[in-house]
């Protein structure tokens, strides 16, 4: 009598029908499905004994399942990247994924793509665009507005000042002078044109003149010591008295030299004299 081969499980013989081996005990193809058999990641479904089965990291599939989550790729023999809910990836999808995105075109920026990135976040170099006249501001330069970037161009038209002088936009820098703008090159003395920007300079119906042109050119003189009367230092309050006019330091008595700013005087052949010394002339 011959030993009995039969199904470890459902105890069917075995001689002459296939069967498979699993830890040293025999099955029958339909118990191998239905108690040893791994289950595919993919399709949840038994991988049977005539099925290719493919393994990662304690991980079972069909070799028809092992397929990329994005493309549908097969990866047999292929690399492959086994990302969340156990979904596995070709690498050219995984790139994709995992590349930062252009904020204009919302498409993936990959190795090898000009970009322009700014304040963190980044776009195709031809996505980055003004968003004024949407021509490509690329690697140029630009201005940020909240949210939107502009070209030069437009920047200084939709938002920059103009300048009073000359009315063209002030782009950076500029002086600002009673509240009205100016370029640096466009507010300069009148007389000899150097610019004015941070120095000492005096205005004169709406023209402007440096320390040494208004002191030349512009200042009146005074009858008492000849030099320029002016508004910077020493010499600042003046005194005036038909058509003439004197520093207040030099504005004295010809005769005694006592000083006569704001008080009483007498003026006699076009000389200042205080009341007592022009009693006695």
């Amino acid at each position: 009598m011959s030993e009995r081969f039969d199904c470890h499980y459902c105890r069917d013989p075995l001689h002459g029908k296939k069967y498979v081996q699993k830890e040293g005990r025999h099955c029958c193809v339909k118990c191998f499905e239905k108690f040893c058999a791994n289950t595919c990641a993919e399709c949840r479904k038994p991988i049977g004994a005539d099925s290719k089965e493919l393994h990662f990291k304690n991980r079972y599939w069909h070799d028809t399942c092992f397929k990329c989550f994005k493309c549908y790729t097969s990866l047999v023999n292929e690399p492959f990247t086994l990302k969340e809910n156990n979904k596995v990836w070709c690498s050219q999808c995984t790139t994709l994924q995992d590349a930062p995105r252009c904020k204009a075109c919302l498409k993936p920026i990959v190795a090898g793509d000009q970009n322009v990135e700014y304040k963190k976040t980044v776009w195709h170099k031809e996505c980055f665009t003004c968003s004024q006249c949407k021509q490509v501001i690329g690697t140029g330069s630009f201005f940020p507005k909240g949210d939107d970037v502009y070209c030069v161009s437009c920047h200084e038209h939709k938002f920059a000042k103009l300048c009073v002088k000359c009315k063209n936009p002030i782009a950076s820098g500029g002086v600002s002078y009673q509240d009205q703008p100016w370029h640096s090159e466009c507010f300069v003395c009148t007389t000899c044109k150097k610019q004015l920007g941070g120095q000492r300079f005096t205005a004169v119906e709406d023209e402007f003149y440096c320390v040494d042109c208004y002191k030349k050119f512009v200042a009146k003189k005074c009858s008492g010591c000849n030099n320029p009367i002016t508004g910077f230092g020493k010499g600042s309050s003046v005194v005036s008295y038909e058509g003439q006019s004197w520093h207040d330091y030099c504005f004295n008595c010809k005769k005694c030299s006592h000083p006569l700013a704001n008080k009483r005087f007498v003026c006699q052949n076009e000389q200042i004299y205080c009341p007592d010394c022009a009693k006695k002339l």
